[in-house]
């Protein structure tokens, strides 16, 4: 049995600490928030294999070029001069390539898979009633272009043995047949859940606490105690801590901790939002509307419009024009639905990590040799959760993994 302490709260960190104690593990968690709000609570909730494009693709970076200074665009990277920044930005143009989403895209698609398997064993296995619905998911079109684009991806789909096909609109009318939708077709992935985020944090750490999982919450590691390659402790703002082995899963904030043994993690905060409408909406299954890059899942009692990817550093301001934009996006694909003002006001935003070719650091530094990564999922940390945490556990147990984890490696180079 080992001592290992988890630096994050979010939904990596505790999927890592669930699988560390499922081996006997002694595991502490340390969070310096009150673990009850950010990007694990304001995702879409989609368990996702149908997502198997990077961020980092052919295009994005002169697209994002494009949208630069449109803060109400899509992808939004805030103009400022932070040596970072620029540093992650060229390794980021560096890795759009056809070659990069060729080597990338089976990766992402094993690692969502065995995701999705592993919550359904959680859910089996603890009893667990959190909502999981495997209803699939549409990505509706409303020009020939973007239907042409989602059709190119849907062959790559197919090509990885994902569930995925054409529907014209009067298909999806018969499918979604609550709610009117303005869109000229889509593809339907039949391979993709979703679920309601905040039902399984709920469950995860009533569970995890009730196993003997220490929870240090509202406390933030500050420093650590780095001798001849190991950490010996970690130095909080109210106290110090020992053990075995070290997890750093603290999300957008994990550079600032690396930096401490000498690994310079390139990884931005990209801010997203989310805004919930508790009223009928008739949607039943969940949909990416496809040219506003806006998501749309039905959870459990609401109904929750999310997206957009901001990068202007670690900050949780609400941008108004952001927010609007996906209200706008919710109306021009439903015309009956309009989200209300103080729906609208209720908007909330969490910080997902980004790395430069879009893909997460899952794996030991050699900077470190009791330090596990577990960071950097972007968009696709919900979707990836479970596999990362049963990756951590593996690695942390000298175990041969699940999947191969080399394009995870936290100290490859772009």
């Amino acid at each position: 049995m080992k001592a290992c302490i988890i630096i994050g709260g979010g939904i990596i960190g505790l999927c890592s600490a669930y699988y560390l104690q499922q081996e006997g593990h002694q595991v502490k968690v340390i969070d310096q928030s009150n673990m009850d709000a950010g990007a694990s609570y304001v995702n879409a909730g989609y368990l996702s294999p149908s997502h198997i494009i990077p961020l980092a693709a052919p295009g994005v970076m002169k697209t994002g070029l494009k949208w630069m200074f449109n803060s109400s665009s899509p992808l939004y990277i805030k103009p400022r001069f932070n040596i970072d920044l620029l540093k992650w930005a060229w390794a980021f143009n560096k890795s759009c390539t056809s070659h990069h989403v060729k080597r990338a895209a089976p990766v992402i698609k094993d690692i969502s898979v065995l995701s999705q398997e592993l919550y359904d064993d959680i859910k089996r296995s603890e009893g667990f009633s959190f909502q999981y619905d495997k209803k699939g998911l549409f990505m509706l079109c409303q020009t020939d272009k973007m239907m042409e684009e989602e059709l190119k991806m849907a062959d790559m789909a197919q090509e990885l043995n994902l569930e995925a096909r054409e529907v014209s609109l009067a298909e999806i009318n018969k499918m979604e047949t609550k709610v009117e939708i303005n869109a000229i077709g889509g593809v339907y992935y039949k391979c993709d859940h979703h679920t309601t985020p905040n039902e399984f944090m709920k469950e995860l750490k009533a569970y995890l606490k009730s196993n003997g999982v220490q929870f240090c919450r509202n406390e933030k590691v500050i420093d650590v105690d780095f001798k001849n390659g190991r950490i010996e402790s970690l130095i909080t703002d109210q106290s110090s801590h020992k053990a075995d082995e070290i997890v750093l899963a603290a999300g957008s904030w994990s550079p600032f901790l690396s930096k401490k043994i000498g690994l310079k993690l390139l990884l931005q905060a990209g801010k997203g939002y989310r805004v919930n409408t508790e009223r009928a909406t008739g949607i039943t299954i969940p949909a990416i509307l496809a040219e506003a890059k806006a998501a749309v899942t039905p959870m459990h009692g609401f109904t929750r419009f999310a997206g957009t990817m901001e990068i202007a550093g670690i900050n949780h301001k609400i941008n108004r024009k952001r927010v609007m934009a996906i209200s706008k996006a919710a109306t021009d694909y439903y015309p009956e639905i309009q989200l209300n003002e103080e729906e609208i006001a209720s908007a909330a935003c969490g910080l997902r990590p980004v790395t430069p070719d879009g893909l997460p650091y899952i794996g030991r530094s050699l900077k470190c040799k009791n330090l596990t990564i577990a960071t950097g999922h972007a968009m696709m940390g919900w979707s990836m959760a479970t596999a990362t945490g049963k990756l951590v556990q593996e690695t942390i147990d000298d175990k041969k993994t699940s999947m191969a984890m080399d394009l995870f490696h936290p100290d490859r180079s772009f």
